[in-house]
């Protein structure tokens, strides 16, 4: 994209984020509030100083089960390096912007990253001058389902870990609005059908907000995207890898990664167990009209 429309782009971005933090919250439903609440506590830096040490366990307990995903993380962070080069990109529902700063790392024209969480935010920025990539990154706080950003402005975008939070009938039309025609959506999230992973879901309410704890991704969401998107390239992630994780801190952990992962690559190819994967990854390619 030229110079010249990107710095436009910029400056419509500065313009959608000024506004009062009074009218930020006015414009929040209850559910919103909720999930700003919940995501400045994950992501505050000083939480394991400021918060009672039962509440950081509450809130962090799942990240040791990340130590397995290796071979999402590859794919992910390889789908980034082809798609981000000299492209509008938007990391939607940003967290820490782990992706989007990628994305600038790997030449995209702009990197934006938008999360509900002033915390996420501001670590956002803080890491991109940090990495230096002030001058094609952007992050604002905003409401994902109503983004505020131009029509037809977005090459590419990743969504990871994040539709969960969201209502799918505000975000899926919301997402098609702001992408062009034919850019594409790389949607990286847990999958709802495997018994004992939903069983432990159940047992840890506390590490979730009430939303995601009923919104998690099936095959029914992928259904309702194609009502908005053409959907490609359905990859189902991490089944035996997971039982790994106990050994994560012990010398046999890269042997037994490595073995669950060559298990997974065969069976997650096999329909009935692809199903009972941990995650999936999708794509959402905007229709030309």
């Amino acid at each position: 994209m030229p110079e010249r429309q990107i710095a436009g782009l910029v400056e419509e971005l500065k313009r959608a984020a000024t506004r009062t933090n009074e009218q930020w919250m006015a414009s929040l439903d209850e559910r919103k509030r909720a999930e700003l609440e919940f995501h400045d506590k994950c992501r505050d830096p000083n939480g394991k100083q400021v918060l009672p040490q039962d509440t950081y366990e509450m809130l962090h307990g799942n990240k040791k089960y990340y130590s397995t995903v290796a071979l999402s993380r590859e794919f992910v962070t390889g789908w980034i390096k082809r798609h981000a080069e000299g492209r509008v990109f938007l990391d939607y529902a940003c967290g820490n912007g782990e992706n989007a700063l990628a994305a600038a790392r790997s030449g995209a024209a702009l990197a934006i990253g938008i999360d509900i969480s002033s915390v996420s935010v501001e670590n956002c920025r803080r890491k991109a001058q940090e990495l230096g990539l002030e001058s094609n990154t952007f992050f604002l706080q905003g409401d994902c389902e109503n983004t505020g950003l131009p029509a037809g402005s977005i090459d590419t975008v990743i969504c990871s870990g994040m539709l969960h939070h969201l209502d799918l009938s505000y975000a899926f039309p919301e997402l098609r609005r702001v992408m062009k025609a034919g850019a594409t959506c790389l949607g990286v999230e847990a999958l709802n059908i495997n018994p004992i992973i939903k069983a432990y879901r159940l047992l840890t309410p506390s590490m979730r907000t009430d939303w995601e704890k009923s919104h998690i991704l099936g095959p029914k969401d992928l259904t309702f995207a194609r009502r908005f998107f053409d959907v490609h390239d359905v990859r189902y992630w991490h089944l035996l890898s997971i039982g790994a994780t106990p050994l994560r801190n012990t010398p046999l952990f890269e042997t037994a990664l490595g073995v669950a992962n060559g298990l997974d690559r065969v069976l997650l190819r096999v329909p009935g167990f692809a199903q009972l994967a941990w995650m999936f990854t999708f794509e959402l390619v905007r229709r030309r009209d």
